[in-house]
């Protein structure tokens, strides 16, 4: 349902999707429900000349049933959803696989710096390649990201991911993603962090092998300074 305005980007972003549709289907039936029952209570106990209004008070057993059994039922379709969502979440957030390759993400008041490896596939050498606001990644390859922040709470967020990780001052957060696509989308900030929160975008370009090849190597010896 979401990717129909949204790619699905990354390998896990089904899943996400998946935890999603499970609940808007689950919590649409019951709000269909309910409501369909409300008006139906108020058409059918509306006030008619001659019928006096009954008071209830909620001791008798056959007025509690029904909010009980719905309560029950509504309790099982909570089951499925944490359920669901545990074991998305672990996948995602908990379980890292082995990196292919991998970059930094570093959130500044208001741009975001990227560093990727060079031609010898590995970060944290002379040959690696910086950018401002735009990451550059190849489609089927398995990164972990290291994400940081300078100054202030920032949010890295990748819709076409279903990312979005909250990078903190201090600390350096480890994550993957595995692009299954390519072209060029949006890169954001979800974290309200100053004055400049609504310029704060960026974009992801993922390429096929041969493409971001050819991209490393128009890069080698130089590097972009962050502003």
């Amino acid at each position: 349902m979401i990717e129909r305005y949204i790619p699905a980007g990354s390998t896990f972003a089904g899943d996400i999707d998946g935890v999603i549709n499970l609940i808007f289907v689950l919590v649409g039936f019951w709000f269909l429900v309910s409501e369909g029952l409300f008006f139906w209570l108020l058409i059918k106990f509306r006030k008619r000349d001659g019928q006096p209004a009954q008071y209830i008070d909620g001791t008798n057993k056959d007025h509690k049933r029904w909010v009980t059994y719905p309560h029950l039922l509504v309790l099982v379709c909570d089951v499925f959803i944490v359920v669901g969502a545990v074991k998305v979440w672990y996948d995602v957030k908990q379980d890292l696989p082995e990196a292919q390759a991998t970059v930094r993400v570093t959130g500044q008041q208001w741009s975001w710096i990227f560093e990727h490896p060079g031609a010898d596939g590995v970060l944290d050498t002379e040959d690696d390649i910086r950018t401002v606001n735009e990451l550059r990644l190849q489609k089927d390859v398995l990164y972990h990201y290291k994400l940081e922040a300078t100054d202030v709470l920032h949010s890295f967020s990748v819709p076409i991911f279903r990312l979005k990780q909250d990078a903190i001052p201090g600390r350096v957060i480890t994550g993957w993603f595995e692009p299954t696509i390519t072209g060029t989308y949006d890169l954001q900030c979800a974290e309200i962090c100053g004055i400049g929160h609504g310029a704060m975008g960026a974009r992801v370009v993922i390429e096929d092998a041969a493409g971001h090849a050819a991209w490393i190597a128009s890069q080698s010896g130089t590097a972009v300074a962050a502003n």
